[in-house]
């Protein structure tokens, strides 16, 4: 006698994607994933749909990271702040996030938290986030020295303030192409008189906002 199909098996992809994406726990979706090819590829389907992905509280590797942000091409908001003690994300994750395709998409990136992470991981990272808005790096690279946001035209002012704040050993920022107001550049020498921002940035005669450049 053959074996009658069961109702969740006739259901189309794009369904299933929909559940899948109901689904908050990622051990549930990789069980999920493992049951048949058609639900493989519903999961596959409701991660690129996602807008944002958080790992808050998971205990998450380099390559379990960077698999998921790679099949979710439609990101927008990253976090994967405050996971779990023994969380295993290193300078390696982060560079293979910043070879996904979202990462162009990407206007928010929160990594609050993240003890294995240096410097050069997060400048990697945030080099390639062209459309990056808000950046989240709590205490996670208090000796950070050079940042380039080269072509970054959506950084804002709030979140270089906060940048320059938080990372007290900052020595260069990179701001070519971005839409900062000149006012902005002058709070933050108020903050570290130090900083080197490039391209040098000089007022205008009547004390005004100008913006740098864009390529």
């Amino acid at each position: 006698m053959e074996k009658e199909e069961a109702e969740i098996d006739r259901l189309p992809i794009h369904l299933l994607a929909y559940i899948f994406g109901l689904i908050t726990s990622f051990t549930d979706l990789a069980q999920a994933s493992s049951v048949c090819r058609k639900w493989t590829e519903g999961v596959k389907q409701s991660l690129a749909l996602r807008n944002s992905l958080c790992f808050a509280g998971w205990k998450m590797d380099d390559d379990s990271t960077a698999r998921l942000v790679r099949l979710a091409y439609n990101l927008k908001e990253l976090d994967i702040s405050r996971s779990r003690w023994g969380c295993q994300i290193t300078d390696n994750g982060l560079y293979q996030i910043s070879l996904t395709n979202c990462i162009g998409n990407l206007t928010s990136i929160s990594l609050w938290g993240m003890a294995m992470i240096t410097d050069r991981g997060v400048v990697k990272l945030i080099s390639r986030a062209s459309s990056l808005q808000h950046l989240n790096i709590g205490d996670s690279c208090p000796h950070l020295k050079t940042v380039v946001l080269w072509g970054c035209r959506h950084v804002t002012e709030i979140g270089l303030r906060s940048l320059v704040n938080k990372c007290s050993k900052l020595e260069s920022i990179n701001v070519w192409g971005t839409r900062i107001p000149v006012d902005c550049f002058v709070d933050l020498l108020n903050i570290s008189p130090a900083l080197q921002i490039k391209p040098p940035v000089a007022l205008l005669n009547d004390g005004s906002a100008a913006v740098l450049p864009v390529a």
